[in-house]
Protein backbone atom coordinates (compact mmCIF):
# COMPACT_ATOMS: atom_id res chain seq x y z
CA UNK A 1 0.00 0.00 0.00
CA UNK A 2 0.80 3.19 -0.96
CA UNK A 3 1.81 5.85 1.76
CA UNK A 4 -0.83 7.92 0.12
CA UNK A 5 -3.25 5.70 0.60
CA UNK A 6 -2.20 4.52 4.06
CA UNK A 7 -2.74 8.09 4.89
CA UNK A 8 -6.30 8.12 3.64
CA UNK A 9 -6.90 4.89 5.56
CA UNK A 10 -5.47 6.34 8.93
CA UNK A 11 -7.70 9.65 8.16
CA UNK A 12 -10.93 7.74 7.58
CA UNK A 13 -10.62 5.63 10.76
CA UNK A 14 -9.93 8.22 12.62
CA UNK A 15 -13.14 10.74 11.54
CA UNK A 16 -15.26 8.12 11.34
CA UNK A 17 -14.80 5.89 13.47
CA UNK A 18 -17.39 3.70 15.21
CA UNK A 19 -19.26 4.29 11.92
CA UNK A 20 -16.87 1.53 10.29
CA UNK A 21 -17.40 -1.70 9.97
CA UNK A 22 -14.29 -2.48 8.16
CA UNK A 23 -11.64 -0.66 5.54
CA UNK A 24 -9.50 -2.46 3.56
CA UNK A 25 -6.91 -2.47 0.56
CA UNK A 26 -6.88 -4.10 -2.65
CA UNK A 27 -5.32 -3.58 -5.73
CA UNK A 28 -4.84 0.17 -4.82
CA UNK A 29 -7.87 0.85 -3.45
CA UNK A 30 -9.47 1.34 -0.19
CA UNK A 31 -13.48 -0.48 0.67
CA UNK A 32 -14.71 1.26 3.31
CA UNK A 33 -17.94 -1.29 5.01
CA UNK A 34 -20.22 1.16 7.00
CA UNK A 35 -23.21 0.61 8.96
CA UNK A 36 -26.67 1.32 7.23
CA UNK A 37 -27.88 3.19 9.99
CA UNK A 38 -25.48 6.18 9.92
CA UNK A 39 -25.22 5.92 5.97
CA UNK A 40 -26.28 9.36 5.44
CA UNK A 41 -24.26 10.76 7.89
CA UNK A 42 -20.91 8.74 6.97
CA UNK A 43 -21.24 9.88 3.40
CA UNK A 44 -22.13 13.36 3.86
CA UNK A 45 -18.41 13.58 6.06
CA UNK A 46 -17.09 11.83 2.94
CA UNK A 47 -18.22 14.73 0.51
CA UNK A 48 -17.79 17.72 2.81
CA UNK A 49 -14.85 16.83 4.85
CA UNK A 50 -11.52 18.22 3.60
CA UNK A 51 -9.46 15.88 4.17
CA UNK A 52 -12.05 13.79 2.13
CA UNK A 53 -13.44 15.67 -0.61
CA UNK A 54 -15.23 13.33 -2.79
CA UNK A 55 -17.44 15.42 -4.37
CA UNK A 56 -18.55 12.88 -7.15
CA UNK A 57 -20.68 9.66 -6.84
CA UNK A 58 -18.92 7.25 -10.11
CA UNK A 59 -21.33 4.66 -9.94
CA UNK A 60 -23.81 2.71 -7.63
CA UNK A 61 -24.47 -0.88 -8.04
CA UNK A 62 -26.56 -4.01 -5.73
CA UNK A 63 -25.38 -6.91 -4.51
CA UNK A 64 -26.52 -10.30 -4.26
CA UNK A 65 -24.73 -12.09 -1.58
CA UNK A 66 -27.32 -15.46 -1.84
CA UNK A 67 -24.16 -17.88 -3.69
CA UNK A 68 -21.05 -16.07 -1.91
CA UNK A 69 -18.38 -18.46 -0.41
CA UNK A 70 -19.98 -21.30 -1.77
CA UNK A 71 -17.42 -24.18 -0.98
CA UNK A 72 -17.32 -27.34 -3.59
CA UNK A 73 -20.06 -29.17 -1.44
CA UNK A 74 -22.25 -26.55 -2.96
CA UNK A 75 -22.72 -25.42 0.74
CA UNK A 76 -22.81 -21.52 1.24
CA UNK A 77 -20.48 -20.45 3.69
CA UNK A 78 -21.68 -16.40 3.95
CA UNK A 79 -23.51 -15.76 6.71
CA UNK A 80 -23.92 -12.12 6.45
CA UNK A 81 -27.14 -10.04 4.92
CA UNK A 82 -28.03 -11.26 1.74
CA UNK A 83 -28.21 -7.72 0.21
CA UNK A 84 -25.53 -4.80 -0.45
CA UNK A 85 -24.65 -1.83 -2.28
CA UNK A 86 -21.38 -0.14 -3.55
CA UNK A 87 -20.66 3.42 -3.74
CA UNK A 88 -17.71 4.26 -5.95
CA UNK A 89 -16.62 7.72 -5.05
CA UNK A 90 -14.07 9.97 -6.97
CA UNK A 91 -12.60 13.09 -5.64
CA UNK A 92 -11.40 15.45 -8.39
CA UNK A 93 -9.64 17.87 -6.62
CA UNK A 94 -7.63 15.09 -4.11
CA UNK A 95 -7.26 12.76 -7.36
CA UNK A 96 -8.03 9.68 -5.20
CA UNK A 97 -10.73 7.41 -4.77
CA UNK A 98 -12.95 5.51 -2.65
CA UNK A 99 -15.30 2.12 -2.62
CA UNK A 100 -17.98 2.43 0.46
CA UNK A 101 -20.20 -1.38 1.15
CA UNK A 102 -23.34 -0.98 3.26
CA UNK A 103 -25.80 -4.06 3.75
CA UNK A 104 -29.32 -3.64 4.18
CA UNK A 105 -30.48 -4.84 7.73
CA UNK A 106 -33.36 -7.35 5.62
CA UNK A 107 -32.99 -9.89 3.46
CA UNK A 108 -36.33 -10.24 2.42
CA UNK A 109 -37.45 -6.48 2.42
CA UNK A 110 -33.87 -4.75 1.77
CA UNK A 111 -33.81 -0.79 2.36
CA UNK A 112 -31.10 1.86 2.60
CA UNK A 113 -31.62 5.73 2.71
CA UNK A 114 -31.47 7.23 -0.59
CA UNK A 115 -28.43 9.18 -1.48
CA UNK A 116 -30.28 12.01 -3.97
CA UNK A 117 -29.30 14.69 -1.14
CA UNK A 118 -26.12 14.31 -0.93
CA UNK A 119 -25.47 13.32 -4.45
CA UNK A 120 -28.53 13.66 -6.89
CA UNK A 121 -27.09 11.48 -9.85
CA UNK A 122 -28.28 8.66 -6.86
CA UNK A 123 -31.28 8.90 -8.76
CA UNK A 124 -31.27 6.81 -11.60
CA UNK A 125 -28.36 4.49 -9.99
CA UNK A 126 -31.02 3.60 -7.25
CA UNK A 127 -33.32 3.21 -9.66
CA UNK A 128 -31.33 -0.02 -11.47
CA UNK A 129 -30.83 -1.18 -8.04
CA UNK A 130 -34.34 -1.55 -7.49
CA UNK A 131 -35.28 -2.69 -10.70
CA UNK A 132 -33.05 -5.19 -11.17
CA UNK A 133 -32.37 -6.46 -7.34
CA UNK A 134 -35.44 -5.02 -5.37
CA UNK A 135 -33.70 -2.81 -3.05
CA UNK A 136 -35.47 0.02 -1.87
CA UNK A 137 -34.22 3.49 -0.74
CA UNK A 138 -36.14 5.50 1.87
CA UNK A 139 -36.59 9.18 0.38
CA UNK A 140 -36.20 8.66 -3.04
CA UNK A 141 -38.63 10.76 -5.03
CA UNK A 142 -39.29 8.29 -7.46
CA UNK A 143 -37.96 4.89 -7.32
CA UNK A 144 -39.82 2.94 -10.51
CA UNK A 145 -38.79 0.70 -12.94
CA UNK A 146 -35.73 2.00 -15.26
CA UNK A 147 -34.70 -0.64 -17.25
CA UNK A 148 -37.97 -3.21 -17.36
CA UNK A 149 -41.17 -2.79 -18.35
CA UNK A 150 -43.91 -1.93 -15.94
CA UNK A 151 -45.63 -5.33 -15.83
CA UNK A 152 -42.45 -6.82 -15.38
CA UNK A 153 -42.78 -9.59 -12.03
CA UNK A 154 -39.80 -9.91 -10.03
CA UNK A 155 -36.01 -9.15 -10.16
CA UNK A 156 -33.47 -10.40 -12.91
CA UNK A 157 -30.54 -9.52 -11.11
CA UNK A 158 -31.05 -12.00 -8.13
CA UNK A 159 -29.24 -15.08 -7.60
CA UNK A 160 -32.81 -16.82 -7.54
CA UNK A 161 -34.53 -15.35 -10.38
CA UNK A 162 -34.95 -17.79 -12.80
CA UNK A 163 -33.49 -17.87 -16.25
CA UNK A 164 -36.73 -17.82 -18.59
CA UNK A 165 -37.97 -15.36 -16.10
CA UNK A 166 -41.87 -15.24 -14.61
CA UNK A 167 -44.09 -13.83 -17.13
CA UNK A 168 -43.81 -12.97 -20.89
CA UNK A 169 -45.85 -10.54 -22.76
CA UNK A 170 -47.10 -10.57 -26.72
CA UNK A 171 -49.73 -8.94 -28.74
CA UNK A 172 -52.89 -10.39 -28.04
CA UNK A 173 -55.05 -9.25 -31.44
CA UNK A 174 -58.50 -10.09 -30.07
CA UNK A 175 -58.08 -7.96 -27.72
CA UNK A 176 -55.99 -5.15 -29.52
CA UNK A 177 -53.23 -4.82 -26.51
CA UNK A 178 -50.05 -6.16 -24.53
CA UNK A 179 -50.70 -8.93 -22.35
CA UNK A 180 -48.71 -10.93 -19.93
CA UNK A 181 -49.12 -14.62 -19.27
CA UNK A 182 -47.17 -17.32 -17.14
CA UNK A 183 -43.69 -17.90 -19.17
CA UNK A 184 -44.81 -21.53 -21.37
CA UNK A 185 -41.15 -22.26 -22.30
CA UNK A 186 -40.58 -25.64 -20.55
CA UNK A 187 -37.61 -25.74 -18.43
CA UNK A 188 -34.33 -27.34 -20.14
CA UNK A 189 -30.93 -28.17 -18.82
CA UNK A 190 -28.27 -26.84 -21.45
CA UNK A 191 -25.10 -27.83 -19.69
CA UNK A 192 -23.67 -31.21 -21.74
CA UNK A 193 -23.54 -34.24 -19.21
CA UNK A 194 -19.16 -35.08 -19.40
CA UNK A 195 -18.94 -38.83 -18.30
CA UNK A 196 -15.22 -40.16 -17.86
CA UNK A 197 -13.96 -42.98 -16.81
CA UNK A 198 -10.81 -42.16 -15.01
CA UNK A 199 -10.15 -46.05 -14.11
CA UNK A 200 -9.92 -47.92 -18.09
CA UNK A 201 -6.72 -49.56 -18.61
CA UNK A 202 -5.60 -50.51 -22.08
CA UNK A 203 -4.44 -53.87 -23.05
Amino acid sequence: MSARLQKLQETLSLVLGGKLVSITSHVGELTLVCQAESLIQTMTVLRDQDEFRFEQLIDLCGVDYADFGQNDLGENTWSGARYAVVYHLLSVSLNQRLRVRVFANDDFFPMLPTMVQVWPVANWFEREAFDLYGIMFEGHPDLRRLLTDYGFVGHPFRKDFPMIGNVEMRYDPEQQRVIYQPVSIELRNNVPRVIRDEGFHRG
